[in-house]
């Protein structure tokens, strides 16, 4: 699985300009108020999730976005979700809870993940992650966001957690 220093490599090798804040452990939505309001940029919460036939799901959205799990997934195509273990995470994703977030997609080499982004979130300016641990956070711009998920060869699907529908081509241009 690849590590912190490895995303950063990855970034760099992408061309994609970032910036990392150190801080204080923060494990849920919430915590860490004040780092936050030194970081600018949309603040995001992840999901980790498994539906009720196996398949395996991430939802990054801002932080103040309201996820209705028990309406979405017809939205997405999946069964009933719930969250996914703690070791179906570490053994997909490569991180821990707390720590998960869009750039442990590094570590899905399988492709066993489906990625759902927020639009609020592929419309941002900035967005901010934790960079595979949550003892800091890792801006990017939307340009940077796209960059990444291009050089991983994934394509985000992405929802209005709004209007609860899939948005075609969600990325601003």
């Amino acid at each position: 699985m690849k590590t912190r220093p490895d995303l950063i490599a990855f970034l760099d090798a992408q061309g994609i300009d970032h910036a990392t804040t150190e801080h204080e452990a923060v494990f849920r939505v919430g915590e860490g108020e004040e780092i936050k309001h030194g970081i600018a940029g949309a603040h995001t919460k992840n999901l980790f999730l498994k539906d009720a036939k196996g398949r395996l799901w991430l939802i990054s959205a801002q932080d103040s976005t309201v996820i209705d799990l028990k309406r979405l997934h017809p939205v997405i195509g999946s069964a009933r979700l719930s969250f996914g273990s703690a070791d179906l995470m570490a053994d997909a994703l490569g991180v821990t809870p707390g720590s998960v977030t869009a750039f442990a997609m590094i570590n899905d080499t399988d492709r066993r993940v489906t990625f759902v982004l927020d639009r609020a979130l592929a419309q941002a300016e900035q967005v901010n992650f934790h960079p595979l641990t949550n003892t800091a956070t890792t801006t990017v711009s939307q340009a940077g966001l796209r960059k990444f998920f291009a050089g991983l060869g994934i394509s985000p699907l992405v929802v209005d957690f709004t209007t609860l529908s899939v948005v075609e081509d969600g990325f601003v241009r």
